[in-house]
């Protein structure tokens, strides 16, 4: 796909609070891309045929460590640099339980230069690592699945939009969660566990969507391929486009986004709240949308591109602009405001185009269709879901 030429910004002129135009043109599709593509597309750009990733290198492969039973300290290799602590002890040792993991790490067991560490810390390459004694599950991906086994693994292939030898994309279900947690009997986490390798090493997500979220799910079949994948989410390289249904018809119809987001803790519930520079916890959130069509002024549809990808990002920051995502039950602000006829109450949130560097070259570029509450909604609204998405036009910090 070919990179767009930054255009300046118009004038402020009539804006939400918080939110800055910026300028776009549909005269022209983009010639590699049509956001109404097909359900079931696997590439909207078909990275592999222009592209294609040259054949994988055997992997190198740490000499098989013998059973934790007692406190051992382990030197980070260069390999392993920027890991993080939890992928770091999966790749040590397959076969260790997530649940281990979080137990060792928040029982203060798992230290790091002598210091307590977080699952999500990342390692550097000499730093000492405390290993307690651990208790390995035997190695998965040998032998025949069960038949639960094999009707999850069916479920995972029902929702593979992509896939190769180092990564999977994912069409990720409304309502399904990306990962364990509290009242969580099912996720996408714990599915992969079915797609374990010969050895052991299971698929690892490379980001997240909050559970009501659908769309494209970005995993690493690869150790190679997962370090690669973070980088490019780290460095801002990968793209992300959503779309949504918000209440009413944001003004202007294409802007900037920019806050600081820190999280609000409550007995029932944690949400994500718009905060100042300096606040305790607060992290800069820029979003750039663009309004892609709309209903009697009423409802619009909206097309999203996260600069940053901050906890609930998308749907803070539209409720911050007094346009809140239709059916979000943590974020829709609007009093008195009757949801149209026929139209679900469900978050109206799809992550629908993800475009990121293959780590072996070229470019994944992938789409999901509409999920069905949305396609509803659309059909419902007479929204034209191959309308050109003026997203493409906003600029990419």
């Amino acid at each position: 796909m070919s990179r767009r030429v930054k255009r300046p910004l118009r004038p402020a002129g009539d804006r939400p609070k918080g939110a800055r135009p910026y300028r776009g043109s549909s005269a022209e599709r983009p010639p590699a891309h049509r956001p109404g593509g097909k359900p079931g597309a696997r590439l909207s750009a078909s990275p592999p045929r222009a592209a294609k990733p040259v054949a994988p290198e055997p992997e190198k492969v740490a000499a098989e460590l013998p059973l934790p039973t007692k406190v051992q300290t382990v030197v980070v290799t260069a390999d392993e640099n920027n890991m993080r602590v939890d992928r770091f002890l999966e790749a040590r040792f397959p076969g260790l339980s997530f649940s281990h993991i979080q137990r060792i790490v928040r029982k203060g067991e798992l230290r790091v230069n002598g210091k307590r560490a977080d699952s999500k810390d990342r390692l550097e390459e000499g730093q000492t690592v405390r290993i307690p004694p651990l208790r390995l599950d035997a190695p998965k991906g040998t032998g025949p699945l069960s038949e639960a086994a094999t009707k999850t693994l069916q479920a995972l292939k029902e929702m593979t939009l992509y896939e190769d030898a180092d990564v999977v994309v994912l069409n990720k279900p409304a309502g399904l969660a990306v990962q364990g947690g509290s009242g969580i009997t099912r996720n996408v986490d714990q599915m992969l566990e079915v797609m374990r390798d010969a050895k052991g090493q299971k698929p690892r997500l490379v980001h997240r969507l909050d559970r009501e979220t659908s769309g494209c799910l970005l995993v690493a079949k690869t150790r190679f391929a997962a370090t690669a994948l973070t980088g490019s989410f780290r460095h801002r390289s990968a793209r992300k486009i959503y779309w949504a249904l918000v209440a009413g018809v944001p003004k202007p119809k294409q802007g900037r986004i920019s806050t600081y987001l820190a999280k609000e803790e409550s007995e029932e519930d944690s949400i994500m709240r718009v905060a100042k520079h300096g606040d305790e916890g607060a992290s800069h959130a820029v979003t750039y949308y663009a309004v892609v069509e709309t209903s009697a002024q009423k409802l619009a549809w909206v097309s999203l591109k996260p600069v940053t990808g901050r906890t609930h990002q998308l749907r803070a920051h539209m409720a911050h602009i007094d346009h809140a995502i239709v059916g979000d039950p943590k974020y829709f602000n609007k009093e008195n405001w009757d949801l149209p006829g026929g139209l679900q109450n469900r978050l109206h949130l799809l992550a629908r185009r993800l475009v990121i560097p293959h780590p072996r070259g070229g470019v994944i570029d992938v789409s999901a269709p509409l999920p069905p509450h949305m396609l509803q909604s659309w059909n419902l609204l007479g929204l034209e879901h191959d309308r050109f998405d003026p997203i493409e036009n906003a600029p990419e910090e």
